[in-house]
């Protein structure tokens, strides 16, 4: 098999690279441009064995603009295309909207016209719970609710899932959507909400945690980044074995309405606060200690656009046999040590 793992200099792509290296035989294909968070080091880390360094072949694409016929000539032969890379940080797509959504939108287009001329069996494409807006009170998203994006990074996310819909109904591209919660990870950016914990309590400085009004906190399914990525390695097993129990994905040529769509989740909800404690008892620290660092912030004050809870269904997901590999607590406890280790990706 061969890959073309768009966003691998990204904090999720290098983990997808990672994993494909370690648990597949694949040739993977990596364009790049660094030019969006992406960094060298995180290439660097996932081929971490010699042996792997044949495997990866790195192109320079800057996705904002259509692959040239010389960059087309080295995505020849590409079985499956996982298209990671997009811009994710909320805050940015609230101080420069047009940018922000403008990246988010040409990247997409970029990517489909590219499965356009090298006709892949399968096109990953990577969504967010986001797109579907708030879940209130005990409430998870199914597959293909209403999409109702609260803010332009989530509106970016929904404007890409719709042009990719229209490319598989039009152009008949193999497309496949996965909706994700909230990613952590080792060589997160700095930004994110588990660094910053990390960050914060590490420094004894006020942790910002978003609350509604009457400081009930906001809740997510966390997911380590190698639990999407092993998810991402099951699915596209089972559309790419000719002989497995779906071979190729639902197109709309053969009758179907809509393409495949899998929600992939955190094994259980954890409040802003639980993880605000979390990370410090595997830090070692005083939950009292703990708990007086803790700032609740209103979340809508504090960021136009922002939900207070986000919660998919991932039954269905769950009944084509896949589990998470890699429970919470490990993960969290793996990451939050590892960032203690490296200090450095904390200044990001």
């Amino acid at each position: 098999m061969r890959v073309l793992l768009t966003g691998a200099s990204g904090f999720v792509g290098s983990h997808v690279l990672r994993h494909l290296l370690a648990n597949d035989d694949c040739e993977i294909v990596c364009p790049v441009s660094f030019r969006h968070k992406g960094l060298p080091a995180r290439i660097a880390s996932a081929v971490c064995e010699t042996e792997w360094q044949h495997r990866v072949h790195i192109v320079h694409w800057d996705m904002r603009a259509p692959a040239d016929p010389l960059t087309l000539h080295e995505f020849e032969g590409c079985d499956v295309i996982m298209n990671v890379a997009s811009e994710s940080h909320v805050d940015r797509s609230i101080s420069h909207p047009a940018e922000f959504v403008q990246n988010n939108v040409a990247l997409m287009l970029n990517v489909l016209e590219v499965a356009r001329a090298i006709s892949p069996r399968l096109l990953l494409q990577m969504s967010t719970d986001e797109v579907y807006g708030p879940a209130y009170g005990d409430h998870r998203h199914a597959e293909w609710e209403t999409v109702i994006p609260s803010n332009p990074y989530s509106a970016s996310k929904a404007a890409q899932e719709a042009i990719a819909v229209s490319y598989w109904r039009t152009f008949g591209v193999p497309l496949v959507l996965t909706n994700t919660m909230n990613i952590i990870g080792e060589m997160q950016d700095g930004e994110k909400f588990l660094p910053m914990i990390v960050r914060s309590l590490r420094d004894g400085l006020p942790v910002t945690v978003h609350t509604a009004p009457d400081e009930t906190p906001g809740s997510r399914f966390y997911l380590h980044a190698r639990n999407l990525a092993d998810a991402w390695l099951y699915l596209t097993r089972r559309y790419t074995d000719p002989s497995g129990p779906t071979p190729w994905p639902s197109s709309y040529a053969n009758g179907a309405t809509r393409p495949d769509r899998f929600h992939i989740v955190g094994e259980r909800e954890v409040d802003n606060i639980e993880m605000v404690h979390l990370v410090g008892s595997v830090m070692g620290l005083d939950e009292t200690a703990v708990s007086s660092l803790i700032r609740p912030v209103s979340f809508h004050s504090s960021r136009p656009g922002h939900d207070l809870r986000y919660a998919l269904d991932g039954t269905k997901l769950a009944n084509l046999g896949w589990t998470a590999p890699v429970p919470l607590e490990k993960s969290l406890e793996r990451t939050v040590r590892w960032t203690l280790d490296n200090p450095k990706w904390l200044a990001l």
